[in-house]
Order: structure tokens, then sequence, then C-alpha cells
């Protein structure tokens, strides 16, 4: 056996998250994370639409309560912007604010955490992105405390180090990261994701799939990730349609919630084709994320899958399907897509071939492609994005 290490490919730069309080009910101790935060007048960021719920006045009443005085921040759009993040940046000094809560899916999250990245830095945000070494251009000091509360079980963002966001002058998703992106506190109640509309389940559950599936799919060598990628999978297999079919079952929207932070963990391996292509479509069309990864997912495997086929026959017997085979898995991705009536093509999201160029070099060009089992080209990608406008059955091969 060889102990030169120059020959040696097992290798890797391995991070885990943050400190995590789970469980339903645990909203209750937002005061007590501020105060050990030091943050005493924190600027809770969120969607607008949950602005206008009772769960965003309840929180803030109830840090009032507790000598904490919460500014609020609520313009994000669905594929968050630069502006919204410089419009948060702006809210946060003029409010004289020491510390930011996000709260809300992946979007109110990834700006919350640009926007505690980006109130001390003297850089524009695109100075950041996930490039090199781009991340040591950060003052790391001068990153804002943070506290992430989800309120879906999709993105994982509330563990991740970075965010996405949309750069409006070149129509792209860039990917923003640094170490110190990291909450300081995941506050993760499972409670504040029952009553999520069937449709938003299924798009959220699809992404949190997604993230585990690309993750164990991707190349290089993290069996810690591979581990927690196999196990997230099978609790999104036996909870995510059980979530969909009851929006109020606390245990699904448990495991649900767990798995979801379980991809954000995983996918530090890396994704691959799905995340490379959501990507430019999201930033473009302006659609949801988690659905255009279900979306797309079936043509991804299909195109990957004679390198993959021994982790897909795998999955197949860590799930106890019926027949241990890459076939029965891919049947199982259908009916699952089934269940949760999600369409079969991007037509559907009235997404057509017009820019199917600019999308292929979009997708080979964004940081996902890395990880993905097989090197595509531009060109290969712009067919695999038409096959999935134009659409086909679930289980046909494309």
């Amino acid at each position: 056996m060889s102990t030169d290490a120059t020959y040696n490919p097992l290798r890797g730069n391995w991070s885990f998250p943050t400190s995590v309080t789970f469980g339903a009910g645990t909203i209750r101790q937002l005061p007590a994370a501020c105060n050990s935060l030091g943050m005493h007048k924190p600027l809770l960021v969120t969607d607008a639409g949950l602005a206008r719920l009772a769960i965003v006045s309840r929180l803030i009443e109830h840090n009032l309560a507790a000598g904490i005085d919460s500014g609020l921040y609520s313009e994000v759009k669905s594929n968050p912007t630069g502006s919204n993040v410089e419009q948060g940046v702006l809210a946060y000094r003029q409010g004289g604010h020491d510390g930011v809560i996000a709260l809300g899916g992946g979007s109110a999250l990834d700006t919350g955490k640009a926007i505690a990245l980006m109130v001390g830095q003297g850089r524009p945000i695109w100075d950041f992105e996930d490039v090199g070494d781009n991340w040591r251009r950060v003052d790391a000091d001068a990153i804002a405390p943070s506290i992430a509360i989800p309120t879906t079980a999709g993105t994982g963002s509330e563990v991740g180090r970075a965010s996405v966001i949309v750069d409006e002058s070149s129509q792209r998703k860039v990917i923003i990261f640094h170490p110190g992106m990291l909450a300081n506190r995941v506050i993760a109640d499972p409670a504040l994701t029952t009553g999520l509309p069937p449709a938003l389940t299924a798009a959220t559950g699809m992404d949190a799939l997604v993230h585990n599936l690309e993750a164990w799919c991707a190349n290089g060598y993290h069996p810690m990730a591979d581990g927690i990628a196999l196990q997230a999978i099978s609790l999104i297999y036996r909870w995510l349609p059980i979530a969909y079919r009851d929006a109020d079952n606390l245990e699904a929207r448990s495991h649900m919630l767990a798995a979801s932070m379980m991809g954000a963990v995983a996918f530090q391996k890396g994704l691959g084709a799905v995340h490379a292509l959501a990507h430019p479509l999201g930033a473009l069309y302006d659609k949801h994320h988690g659905l255009l990864n279900a979306i797309i997912l079936p043509y991804v495997l299909q195109q990957n899958r004679p390198v993959i086929e021994h982790k897909l026959i795998h999955l197949a017997r860590v799930l106890d399907l019926a027949e241990v085979s890459a076939d029965a898995f891919m049947q199982w991705i259908c009916q699952l897509r089934t269940v949760l009536n999600i369409p079969d093509a991007l037509r559907s999201l009235d997404i057509d071939t017009a820019h199917s160029q600019r999308i292929g070099e979009m997708a080979v060009a964004d940081a996902s492609a890395a990880g993905n089992p097989v090197e595509l080209s531009a060109a290969m990608y712009t067919r695999l994005f038409e096959r999935a406008v134009l659409g086909s059955s679930c289980g046909a091969s494309v």
C-alpha cells in the first residue's frame, strides 16, 4: 500500500454548522438568543408576505417585552437581488441596529445573511462572489451577528455559509460566500412551518431532496456529507408526502425541517447540473427555485446515469424499495413528483427555448456545475434545458 500522500485521492476540507436549537416552541428562546449575542436593537429581515402575518408582530412584541427593540425590513423578492441587500443595509445603518434576525424561507434567510455581511464592508457585494479566494476580501470583524429562523423546509440556508443573490445588471444568480455568514444561532421551530400550503410544501421539500441527492452524487470525498445525505433522503422519502397531505402534522414537519438543514450541510461536498440550470433560470425568469429543481431533476439524473448508476442502486437499497435497481429509484422520483403535483416540463412555468444558448453558457459557468458527476459542455446544458422545457413523461428516457 502506498503511503505517499501525493497519490492519495481521499482528501477534503470539511465544515459543519453552528449552534442549532431545534423543536416545537423553541421560538420563545429568541430574546435569550439575542441577549447572548449582545443584540439589543436587531433588524428583523423577512419577506413582505410573512411581514403581514401575526408571527412577525408577535416576535417583535415578545422581544420588546424583554427589552429588545427590533426593527423590520421586508423588501425581499422570492429571488433576492443586490438591490434588496443594499436597501436592507441602508435600513440597518439608519436604524442603528446591532444584529440581524433572518426569518422566513431561503430568500429571507439569504438576504438577512447578506445584510449581516455587508453592513461593515467597503466593497460591493459582488467582490465576494464564491470564486477562488474572494472571500478573503471580507472584513470578517465587521460582520454583524445574526440569528436564522426558518419557516420552510427546503433550502437549509439557516445553516449555510453563503447567500444566492441576483445581480440584476448581468441577470445572473451569484453565490456570495464567507465562513462568517454562518448564522451565530439557529432557532429551528417546526411549528413555524405548519400550515404551509401544499404547493409550497412540495416545492421546498423537493428542494431539500435535490440538495441531498446532488450532494450524494457529487464528485469528491466526503463520507460525513454522504452519510448525512443518505439519512436525509430517507426522512424525505417517508415524511414529505405526509407533510404535503397534512399541513399541520408536526412530526412530518419536524423531520422535513431536519432534512432541509441536513441538505445544506451535505452539499458542502458539491451540487450539480440541477442547480447549475436552476440558478440562471431563476435569474432570468424569476421562478421558485425549489420548483425549478423539482422539474429539472429527472432529466439530469438520466443525463448522469451512466456514472451514478451504482449510487442510485444504493439509494434503492437504503429506501428499501421493492426492487434494488436504478430504475426503481427513478420510478420513485417520478411517483413522488406525481403525488406532489410537480409538472413534467418547464414550459408549464411559461419558460421557452428562446434563450437556450445563453442558459447553456450560464449553466456551465455556474459554481454548482463543478460538482456534477459528468462534465457537461455549454451545448450539452443547452440540450438538457431544451428537453426539460419540452418535457416528457417522467419515466421516459430523455
